[in-house]
C-alpha cells in the first residue's frame, strides 16, 4: 500500500509565492518519479513539474523560470516552490509518484489534492 500526502497551498495574491510539500510512504520502488499536476475548473489535469529519483527534472512551459521542484535525495518527498504566481495558476494541485516494473507494469499513486488560489 502506498500513501501520498500533500501539504501547503492556500490563498495568495498575484506575484506572491507558495510552497507545496508531498510525502509518499509505503512499498515504493526505489527508482521512481514524483511530480505535481494541477487541474483548473473546466480543464484537464496537466503536469506542472516532475523529478526522478536520480534528480532529473521537467517542467511545463507555463511554469518554467517561476516554479522549482526538488526532492531530498533518496527520500520520497518532493517540494514545489511556486513564485510569481498569477491567477492562471489557480487550480487543485496533486502530487503523484509512479514507477514502471518490467513484468508488472505501471504503478501510479496520487494524493488527495490541495487547493491553490491566486487572487488578482
Amino acid at each position: 500500500q502506498v500513501q501520498v500526502v500533500e501539504s501547503g497551498g492556500g490563498l495568495v495574491q498575484a506575484g506572491g509565492s507558495l510552497r507545496l510539500s508531498c510525502a509518499a510512504s509505503g512499498s515504493i520502488f526505489a527508482s521512481n518519479t514524483m511530480g505535481w499536476y494541477r487541474q483548473a475548473p473546466g480543464k484537464e489535469r496537466e503536469l506542472v513539474a516532475g523529478i526522478s529519483s536520480s534528480g532529473s527534472t521537467n517542467y511545463a512551459d507555463s511554469v518554467k523560470g517561476r516554479f522549482i521542484i526538488s526532492r531530498a535525495g533518496a527520500k520520497n518527498t518532493v517540494d514545489l516552490e511556486m513564485n510569481s504566481l498569477t491567477p492562471e495558476d489557480t487550480a487543485i494541485y496533486y502530487c503523484n509518484v509512479h514507477w514502471i516494473r518490467t513484468w508488472s507494469g505501471l504503478y501510479d499513486y496520487w494524493g488527495q489534492g490541495t487547493q491553490v488560489t491566486v487572487s488578482s
